[in-house]
């Protein structure tokens, strides 16, 4: 296995740019091999909420796989990762992951880190909640995946939505142990 595979899942809610942003962290601050996945619902939101191109996001990843392409390396326990981010992660997203419902790849990938007992990281994007959205999120917690909201803190005193976008960022690559300079830590009062 290279210096780390980390498996990247983009799905179909709206904030994009933190998946975008991810991306460009791993790059700077990880020697990780990225796989990467868009649903077809995240290239929509790439072109309406952002000024990037789909390709050039899917140039940021080393390797790129079809959403539905459930013959891919990455859908199989056999193919060793460090695990999987999914960010944004929709709501049928995460529906999907947390009743196994394989359908497609991100969703089957998510469920090979669940079964691998591997690192799953999913960032929902949604506001407000029902109880299901919760009973969900506590059902994926419950399989051994780590909820992750983009909450924004505000002990680094952030100055721009950029500075919000880096916390939550920088919390991603934390629980994969990657270090970074994305927003300042709290050292106490």
């Amino acid at each position: 296995m290279p210096a780390g595979r980390i498996i990247l899942g983009i799905s179909g809610s709206s904030g994009v740019i933190y998946g975008i942003r991810l991306l460009e962290a791993l790059r700077k601050y990880s020697s990780s091999e990225i796989h990467l996945v868009l649903s077809p619902a995240a290239e929509d939101n790439i072109r309406i909420e952002t000024a990037y191109k789909v390709e050039d996001v899917k140039a940021l990843g080393h390797v790129v796989y079809r959403h539905t392409n459930l013959a891919a390396s990455i859908s199989s326990g056999s193919f060793r990762t460090d695990g999987m981010v999914v960010v944004p992660c929709s709501m049928k997203s995460l529906s999907e992951i947390a009743y196994s419902n394989s359908n497609n790849l991100l969703a089957r990938a998510a469920d090979v880190c669940l079964k691998e007992r591997r690192k799953l990281v999913l960032v929902p994007r949604e506001t407000p909640l029902h109880k299901g959205h919760l009973e969900m999120m506590l059902r994926v917690t419950d399989l051994g995946g780590i909820v992750l909201l983009p909450v924004p803190s505000f002990y680094h005193a952030p100055q721009t939505i950029d500075d919000v976008i880096n916390q939550t960022i920088g919390k991603i690559l934390d629980q994969f142990d990657i270090e970074h300079d994305l927003f300042r830590r709290w050292h106490g009062g």
